[in-house]
């Protein structure tokens, strides 16, 4: 299966040629750092592109302060990771081994020469992608996490972390690991927390504040101005991002989650065109969220869209959860669909403690040894059941109707049949659960031939129906019945994507009659931006 970047390991280095060093000498400044002297540090923003001419710099363990990593950079080399296109911050420190000179480019100056001279972007681009798979396989950075296995809080980080390709390193409570962290924080042993370096224990942790210190929740200027604002970072939103930057739009896309939406949720995808080993949905919309950065297109994120508003001058004034607002000359509605949450009494309680909407690699690690139940019948409950299986010590996937033909993809049904840790029971449903203060059990019921069955679990997977996620568009633009934004002719629009009130659009699985599909979430994404650039080009 296809995954992020290339492997470091093996790949085979690129310097950057003569004329990108000429450009970069022009447009940057030199400096001289000491021996001993940090060049960067974790949560400092990722300002400036670092070309190195003379020296050596490491990469430095926040917690330890030695050498992290055998190799080092040197001349002809460059420092930085993939934060530095969205204007994130550092996640390790890195320090000047000795006497070193550099070339510092500032960040707006360097994606400029990125986007005019392609090749070095390409060659930068690769790097960037490769560190970040090597710390994430690695489970390397100076975010840590204690206690995941036992604490809720610490959980919903993790899942964060896991479904936005965040670097973090885990150690369970009680461990020598975690317990050196710990004493180097001040932190009394044997609690969870949350740590970015040794400054930074995130009191009360929360996916906002982790996001804050990694510079993923960009601190908008009230009132900033943006060509289109694209709400929702799932397939549809991302496309759209890559070719609003493409076409010289400036762009802003928000996400309340994780970008990737509810396609990150699916660990694998077989049938997207271009992937014939199959990728996951979180792998999928990384890729296209760097071509975005890339471009100039800007992420923000957890961010919600709280209200949306149509001023006078024809624009729109968006204001997020926080009280932070922005005006946009155009809107792009890509907030897809959420499981819908399911009438079982206790449900909440143990959602993130048990009950889950999501199978990604940190679920896998929850589900390790014990029965896992899938409540739905469509491609992602599928997936999610085959992905599960690896580490489940048996897997049941829960289906009301009484066939999987009109749900699923054939290939994956058949797949699943023939599956043997795999069970397919139809007509049946969770009718309750039971544990303390995390999922123990859950009685199933079949309804066809009407019988309960209670089954030890600690994994529980909803992965059932659809609603859309309009409810801060209700007054402003059409909906149909179930909630679906309207667009084109049934509002009287001449393009399929303009919603009921001109410069709003609606693309993916929150359009009223699209096909639920990534490839058609991202081929709508794509092409609406046609459309967008006409209405803010006549504006």
């Amino acid at each position: 299966m296809e995954s992020i970047g290339d492997d470091l390991r093996v790949m085979q280095r690129t310097p950057l040629a003569p004329a990108h060093v000429a450009a970069l000498r022009e447009a940057g400044t030199q400096a001289v750092y000491a021996a001993g002297s940090y060049l960067a540090r974790p949560g400092q923003l990722a300002d400036r592109f670092v070309y190195v001419l003379d020296g050596e710099i490491e990469v430095v363990n926040a917690y330890t302060d030695e050498r992290h990593l055998p190799s080092t950079l040197g001349p002809t080399q460059f420092m930085g990771e993939i934060s530095f296109l969205n204007g994130g911050t550092f996640s390790m420190p890195m320090r000047a081994v000795r006497e070193t000179t550099v070339i510092e480019v500032p960040r707006a100056t360097m994606l400029t020469l990125m986007s005019q001279i392609p090749e070095m972007s390409d060659i930068i681009i690769t790097v960037f992608s490769a560190r970040r798979r090597r710390q994430i396989e690695q489970r390397d950075s100076a975010l840590v996490l204690i206690g995941e296995e036992l604490d809720r809080d610490v959980r919903c980080i993790a899942e964060f972390a896991t479904r936005n390709r965040i670097p973090y390193s885990s150690f369970e409570l009680g461990s020598a690991e975690a317990n050196a962290v710990a004493a180097t924080c001040s932190l009394a042993p044997g609690r969870p927390a949350v740590i970015f370096g040794r400054d930074t224990p995130v009191a009360d942790p929360t996916p906002d504040k982790v996001a804050r210190l990694l510079g993923l929740n960009l601190d908008l200027v009230d009132d900033e101005d943006f060509d289109v604002l694209i709400v929702g970072g799932g397939p549809a939103g991302v496309a759209a991002g890559v070719y609003a930057g493409a076409e010289g739009l400036s762009a802003l896309v928000t996400e309340d989650i994780a970008i990737g939406g509810q396609a990150g949720t699916s660990s694998r995808i077989e049938n997207y065109m271009g992937f014939p080993t199959g990728i996951s949905g979180a792998d999928l919309v990384w890729r296209g969220e760097i071509q975005a950065m890339k471009f100039g297109t800007r992420f923000a994120m957890p961010r919600r869209v709280a209200q949306l508003e149509a001023l006078a001058d024809g624009s729109f004034c968006a204001t997020f959860d926080n009280g932070k607002r922005i005006r946009a000359r155009a809107v792009v509605v890509a907030t897809g669909v959420q499981y819908r949450r399911l009438p079982i009494e206790r449900l909440a309680e143990f959602e993130g403690a048990g009950v889950y909407y999501a199978a990604t690699e940190i679920e896998a690690r929850y589900s390790k040894g014990t029965e896992a139940i899938i409540i739905g019948g469509g491609n992602s409950a599928g997936q999610a059941a085959m992905f599960l299986s690896r580490t489940a010590s048996r897997v049941r996937l829960l289906v009301r109707g009484r066939s999987l033909a009109a749900s699923m993809s054939n290939y994956l049904s058949s797949r699943l049949e023939a599956e043997p840790t795999i069970t397919i029971e139809y007509g049946a449903e969770v009718s309750a659960l039971h544990g303390s203060d995390h999922l123990e059990a859950v009685t199933i019921r079949n309804t066809a031939r009407g019988s309960e069955e209670t089954v030890p679990t600690r994994a529980l997977f909803i992965m059932v129906g659809a609603a859309p996620n309009t409810d801060w568009l209700t007054g402003l633009v059409k909906l149909d019945d179930k909630g679906f934004v309207l667009t084109g002719e049934a509002v009287g629009a001449s393009s399929p994507f303009a919603a009921s009130l001109p410069g709003i659009f609606a693309v993916g699985d929150v359009r009223s009659g699209s096909v639920k599909r990534v490839a058609s979430a991202v081929g709508e994404g794509s092409v609406v931006i046609s459309k967008v650039w006409e209405f803010v080009d006549r504006g």
